[in-house]
């Protein structure tokens, strides 16, 4: 879109750049880094100039290929599949790409929490700084809590979760906690339940029993320190494959007075990292949103990042955890970090912003605002102007998300160099992390991450952007089968192999995450617990939870499962199907489906679509607990909804649903949405009018999502986001 330049922006050389961003800049963000504004500014407008056009050149590419895609499969209509046609097809046109040969990728100064502790991963909205703060701080959970408030622990037996401290539960999470404790930190003889009383004895951890008795650990190596004095301490620092569990002491609290050891709770070393993400998860259209952005991850990398707020009628102050301090059984001091160490997740390259326009009056490329942004203000945890540090090992890490193959990976790298040249930074200091989320990616993965073999430090796969792209790539092969089905197909199940298996083969192990994705139901955690154990045994050193609580449960999955042990045994095995990854995963008879299984699938895509839409667009939401048609509370991001409008988009584009068909579900859903959120005083309704910007938007991202640009749903939100606002 071109803009006339207003009152709302000031000329930086050939930019026009919001004054509140450019105010922020001078104001907050420039102060302790010896760089001057003029600098800054000078610095973008090059890089602009540089790396504008070849942004616009990778996605003309996208496009080129989409159109040939479509075109073979429109030239091949009504035939039978010629699979081996098709890939050759495929790298004709560059799509596969050539296997170079081996390699092992050479990122030096990692944190071991990204590169050898294996454990949960949040992601989270940096634009609400109380979730970012809370996620942060999620590096430590309280198991009595995770277990107590949530469906881990059976209701029954007057176990009930609802109002005051309910004993008869309470005793049920003691007892959860004292078996995990038993089953990954072993006494030498009985149980914790027999445990009354902690103390050092010659540097070693003694327990005593009621009946008199000393015991030990049975591995006297996972003690780690303590908390207190050594013959009354209030904590115990215990460690299991890399993981810390700290068992805190207190009998004069009201869980622990009820507790022989007085044990009060235990503490489980939790998220390991976070992802504070600048992109799915936020709604930021404009140089307002993104300062707000910006301010959050700066405080964030400064240390001082405060949100107050009322919780339970009380109005309560959130900050950064500080380090946690312990006595090694030596006697000596040491500390291990309170916090997350925090990853932030940049744009795309696809999408512009109003922030900073270029010389023509166009919205720069928004990767490459986030790109200097969030390198510059992460230069204040480097050169430690704050009271915390996130980087130990002195880098920044950056989640690169929906990037199309190795050139666009090149495209990344060569950024990240020239902002590190820009701001008198050490080449290499700026990591990437590697979404495998597009379809392009996955099948040329080891070669995407041949290009980042000096900076990356993460890959990870994302079933629902990986499945939006697969439906948009394919539009014109045929009818998809059923949403529901998809995680049972050849592909995907290949798909989440290929990319641990690039991973290994590339030398991940002991250096870089492999990654796996969201458990969406957060009010599901016992489900959760029975079935995310496939993460860490898939070889994953990282898997991203709905919220701190969850992150909490599946350490207990690292607990039970050694994930580098994982790894080796993964390595010997056969690598995933390239063939199978490109097994569209197409119905083989549409006639067979009823109407009524047709117009539930559009309820249930339409509905998901209207939820998280809706307040996308009228509150600026970017990310929520969204509940579905059964009203089941489920993680919405701007993923589940490139799903499912792209799900949607091919059904109507094959007949198997016509668009007035889809307008009316349109129209019935928004009816049950409005009723799902009556309670929240800010919501506008859509019906019974439906002449509202959300509901439009919801209606323009079925309908038209085979014009959008590999299907995704940013254009559409922005515009009418903007639109709202300008209202």
């Amino acid at each position: 879109m071109r803009y006339t330049v207003s009152d709302n922006y000031i000329a930086k050389g050939s930019l026009s750049v919001s004054i509140k961003l450019d105010e922020f800049l001078t104001s907050e963000v420039l102060p302790d880094l010896n760089i001057t504004s003029d600098h800054f500014w000078q610095s973008l407008e090059a890089i602009v100039q540089e790396f504008g056009p070849r942004n616009r050149e990778l996605l003309d590419l996208r496009e080129t290929l989409q159109q040939k895609i479509d075109d073979w499969h429109l030239s091949h209509k009504g035939q039978t599949h010629d699979f081996e046609s098709y890939k050759s097809f495929l790298k004709e046109i560059g799509y596969l790409t050539e296997d170079k040969g081996e390699f092992t990728i050479e990122t030096q100064n990692v944190d071991p929490e990204i590169a050898t502790i294996a454990g949960p991963q949040l992601v989270v909205p940096v634009m609400n700084a109380r979730f970012a703060l809370n996620a942060a701080n999620a590096r430590w959970g309280s198991l009595y809590d995770a277990l107590y408030g949530t469906d881990m622990i059976s209701e029954d037996d007057g176990a009930t979760r609802a109002g005051a401290y309910n004993p008869v539960r309470g005793d049920k999470v003691i007892a959860f906690a004292k078996n995990f404790l038993d089953e990954h930190f072993p006494l030498s003889n009985g149980s914790y339940c027999d445990v009354s009383s902690f103390s050092l004895v010659d540097n070693l951890l003694s327990m005593g029993t009621v009946s008199g008795e000393l015991i030990a650990l049975k591995d006297a190596a996972q003690f780690q320190g303590y908390q207190g004095s050594a013959e009354n301490p209030s904590g115990i620092l215990l460690k299991n494959n890399n993981l810390h569990a700290e068992i805190q002491i207190d009998p004069s609290h009201s869980v622990g007075a009820t507790d022989k050891a007085g044990i009060k709770d235990v503490l489980l070393e939790s998220a390991i990292t976070t992802i504070q993400d600048c992109e799915d998860s936020v709604a930021a259209v404009d140089g307002e949103d993104k300062v707000e952005v910006y301010r959050n991850w700066l405080g964030l990398m400064k240390g001082d990042l405060k949100e107050t707020f009322i919780k339970g009628g009380s109005e309560m102050t959130r900050s950064l955890n500080l380090d946690r301090e312990y006595v090694s059984p030596n006697g000596s001091q040491f500390s291990v970090s309170g916090r997350s160490v925090m990853l932030v997740r940049n744009v795309g390259h696809l999408m512009t912003n109003p922030a900073i326009l270029d010389q023509d009056g166009l919205e720069i490329p928004e990767g490459i605002l986030d790109a200097m942004f969030t390198i510059c203000i992460a230069m204040h945890d480097l050169n430690g102007t704050g009271p915390i540090k996130n980087s130990r090992a002195g880098s920044i890490y950056i989640v690169k998300p929906k990037m199309h193959g190795p050139d666009e990976v090149q495209f990344t790298c060569d950024l990240f160099s020239a902002v590190e040249k820009s701001l008198g930074m050490k080449h290499l200091t700026a990591k990437v992390g590697i979404m495998d989320e597009e379809r392009r990616t996955t099948v040329n993965l080891k070669e995407c991450i041949r290009v980042a073999k000096d900076r990356v430090i993460f890959i990870n796969t994302g079933f629902l952007d990986r499945t939006g792209d697969e439906i948009h790539t394919s539009m014109e092969a045929g009818p998809m089968i059923p949403k529901a089905e998809m995680k049972q197909q050849p592909w995907i199940i290949a798909y989440e192999d290929w990319n641990v298996d690039s991973g290994l083969e590339t030398g991940f192990m002991g250096k870089a995450q492999i990654g796996k994705g969201m458990w969406p139901m957060p009010d599901e955690m016992l489900n959760m617990y029975k079935i995310k154990t496939m993460h860490p045994e898939s070889g994953a050193n990282c898997a991203w939870v709905p919220s701190p609580t969850g992150a909490t449960l599946h350490a207990m999955h690292y607990h039970q499962i050694l994930v580098s042990d994982q790894q080796e045994k993964h390595m010997n095995r056969p690598k995933a199907s390239l063939d199978d990854i490109l097994t569209i995963p197409l119905m083989t008879d549409p006639s067979s489906l009823s109407n009524e299984a047709i117009q539930n699938e559009l309820d249930n895509n339409a509905q998901g679509i209207l939820g998280y839409v809706v307040r996308w667009i009228d509150q600026g939401v970017g990310c929520s607990k969204v509940p579905d048609i059964n009203n089941v509370g489920l993680m919405e991001d701007r993923a589940t909804c490139r799903i499912s409008s792209q799900h949607i988009t091919n059904w109507l584009h094959h007949g198997i649903c016509s668009q007035e068909q889809v307008i009316e579900t349109m129209k019935r859903m928004a009816v049950i949405v409005d009723q799902q959120n009556s309670g929240d005083p800010q919501y506008q309704s859509m019906s019974p009018s439906y002449g509202g910007i959300a509901f439009e938007a919801a209606c323009n991202l079925a309908v038209e999502g085979r014009t959008q640009p590999s299907g995704y749903t940013e254009p559409i939100l922005h515009e009418m986001r903007l639109r709202f606002k300008a209202q």
